[in-house]
């Protein structure tokens, strides 16, 4: 599926749109805004693939708005006007849909964009996004070493970083990829491509000591390729 919402200040167009996306079997809609501000506060906190953008909105232009998005989800423009396209090209949009938009020229659009948003998803199936430092922070498998529990915090520690979000380990462990990671301990789920060595009850992972629990210990041993 791929998750979706109209940014429309026209109600009119925007009922008509939400029309057509419902007629869509692969897309999910998740919010329709009437001003970019609205958006812009939903989509700093939750991940979209693709966007129906109204470019002439009252408060924010649409480019304005995509300038300030913490990543780049695909764009569809819908506008009465072609004067953007130029400066589409500047940011990631795939079509532009001009008003009034009809259903088959809508069908087009989505069929044309279905391929690279379902083959960018895949691509990106490892990865995880987090909220840390005020923003959207990508992490691929491979970039996090461990991750700890610290209060009311998750800590995720990298090689080169250490990044502090507001979670739980149960939230973010049902998240990771179980291929790679495992927990070892109440407060810390490992990388299991990361370790350096075990030792009676510890791992080590670089320079860092994780303790394993009991409870822990047959599963992470079972884990390992053993000879």
């Amino acid at each position: 599926m791929i998750d979706c919402i109209i940014i429309e200040d026209d109600h009119i167009s925007s009922f008509h749109l939400r029309r057509l996306v419902e007629q869509e079997s692969s897309l999910a809609l998740h919010g329709t805004f009437f001003s970019a501000r609205e958006a812009l506060d939903f989509l700093s906190k939750e991940m979209i693939d693709l966007i129906f953008l109204d470019i002439e909105m009252p408060d924010v232009t649409g480019f304005d708005l995509l300038d300030q998005l913490p990543y780049r989800p695909y764009i569809i423009l819908t506008t009465s006007k072609t004067e953007y396209a130029f400066t589409a090209f500047q940011y990631n949009v795939v079509d532009y849909l001009k008003k009034p938009i009809t259903l088959p020229r809508f069908k087009e659009s989505i069929e044309k964009i279905k391929p690279r948003i379902n083959h960018e998803k895949a691509r990106v199936s490892n990865d995880i996004f987090i909220k840390a430092d005020g923003k959207l922070i990508r992490l691929h498998d491979n970039d996090i070493n461990f991750i700890e529990a610290v209060g009311d915090y998750v800590k995720f520690v990298t090689t080169e970083k250490t990044f502090l979000s507001l979670a739980t380990l149960k939230s973010i462990e049902e998240k990771l990829n179980p291929d790679a990671f495992v927990k070892v301990h109440r407060s810390y789920i490992i990388n299991t491509k990361k370790i350096s060595d075990i030792e009676d009850n510890t791992i080590l992972i670089g320079k860092h000591v994780i303790p394993i629990s009991k409870a822990h210990r047959k599963v992470i041993m079972d884990r390992l390729n053993i000879i």
